[in-house]
């Protein structure tokens, strides 16, 4: 049966809210849990970052797959991974382990991101798709608000190791909208090989200015978001449930701003500036967050900050998806998503020993900087896809590619 385009996008809209629920629930429970096992800050920042170093290992090839395939098997498979990963976690008694399953749980992301920017980048004209991209991402900023929150009412009766079992059950609304809205191919006609999509993806002069903002962008949110938990225990003062409401207050922010950014980006005639705006936005909130403490002060820097980020976040999506064709559009979904979760990995890796040696203020800041910085390099060398989008021509399919 074929779905119509209307129910497929509001049917991922949902698949997105409930698996970034439990991602963000997750994100929750396992640095609390990590912290309680005995984990130094440095192996908390660790913990995320192997989880997003395997979800960009497998975005690319995922992309490869929903072009060849689509994204119904990948799906569902995505979310057997992350639920018995979760559930993993809940059953592991030392930090060591934790690794494994934080990699599983990653692999597992980096399929859904793939798999979900590509079914709704096919499904919207170019016209619409900045407001696609701010519902689709508001509903996973949803899921990020749900998460927390769930997770942390939950800590008021509940210790955080079951906690992390009970919020696996989030999962379970993902996955008939996931199956209804990943019916179709995300390409028509033969198969295609890897390098040619590939290569007229890096041909394009916007492809190096867009991903470097894209870095930018996510070194500063993946630092906070790594450290953010830990952070409001030892630096804020606050209790768990209080942490959990932190998060879930940033996430009722940068769900709300996905909508006015998204008709934003629709209408400017370039977006870079947008990203340059919310990566310096950002990288403001990060210096002052540091210097603070209690919830009030936090809450409104976050809320201030995030839709700045919430934005730019925005833009890149749709210069991304500008930068596809039906041809190769889950290769260029796939690259958005490595280049995604590298920089939300590196962030807690380069500045997890400045939080570690010097603390949470001067790890923030020298965050800022460098992120600051490649902000600059993005709008020194921007350049942006003519658009609507066209098809990107591609050498003839050899056969048995």
């Amino acid at each position: 049966m074929t779905v119509p385009d209307s129910r497929r996008t509001v049917a991922l809209y949902i698949a997105a809210g409930a698996s970034f629920a439990a991602l963000a629930a997750r994100g929750l429970t396992v640095p609390l849990y990590a912290h309680d096992l005995g984990a130094s800050r440095f192996e908390v920042g660790a913990l995320f970052s192997v989880s997003t170093l395997a979800g960009a290992l497998l975005s690319l090839p995922s992309g490869i797959l929903i072009d060849r395939f689509g994204a119904r098997a990948l799906l569902g498979i995505s979310f057997v991974f992350a639920a018995g990963s979760q559930v993993a976690t809940a059953f592991t008694p030392t930090v060591a382990p934790l690794f494994l399953w934080q990699v599983i749980g990653g692999l597992a992301a980096g399929a859904q991101q793939a798999a979900l920017f590509s079914a709704v980048t096919e499904s919207t004209s170019g016209s619409r798709l900045g407001r696609a991209m701010g519902w689709l991402t508001f509903s996973m900023q949803a899921g990020f608000f749900l998460g927390p929150s769930i997770a942390g009412i939950a800590l008021r009766w509940i210790n955080v190791q079951t906690d992390i079992a009970v919020t696996t059950g989030l999962l379970v609304f993902a996955v008939p909208a996931a199956f209804v809205a990943s019916g179709t191919r995300q390409h028509s006609g033969g198969g295609l090989s890897f390098s040619a999509p590939l290569r007229a993806l890096l041909a394009q002069r916007s492809f190096v200015p867009v991903s470097i903002g894209l870095i930018a962008a996510t070194l500063g949110w993946g630092t906070i978001g790594a450290f953010l938990p830990v952070f409001g225990r030892e630096a804020l003062g606050l209790p768990s449930a209080q942490v959990g409401y932190l998060l879930a207050l940033q996430a009722v922010v940068n769900g709300l701003s996905r909508l006015p950014g998204g008709r934003l980006v629709d209408r400017a005639r370039q977006r870079w500036p947008i990203v340059f705006a919310g990566v310096i936005g950002w990288s403001v909130a990060c210096v002052v967050l540091g210097h603070l403490t209690g919830f009030v002060g936090p809450a409104i820097v976050l809320a201030a900050g995030t839709p700045f980020m919430a934005t730019a976040f925005v833009a890149m999506g749709v210069v991304f998806g500008d930068l596809s064709a039906s041809s190769t559009r889950g290769v260029t979904m796939g690259m958005y998503g490595t280049i995604l979760f590298l920089g939300l990995s590196a962030g807690p890796l380069l500045f997890g020993p400045v939080v570690q040696g010097y603390g949470y203020a001067a790890g923030f800041t020298a965050c800022a900087v460098v992120s600051s910085a490649l902000a600059l390099v993005m709008a020194a060398l921007h350049a942006e896809p003519l658009r609507p989008r066209a098809e990107v021509p591609l050498p003839p399919a050899t056969p048995g590619t």
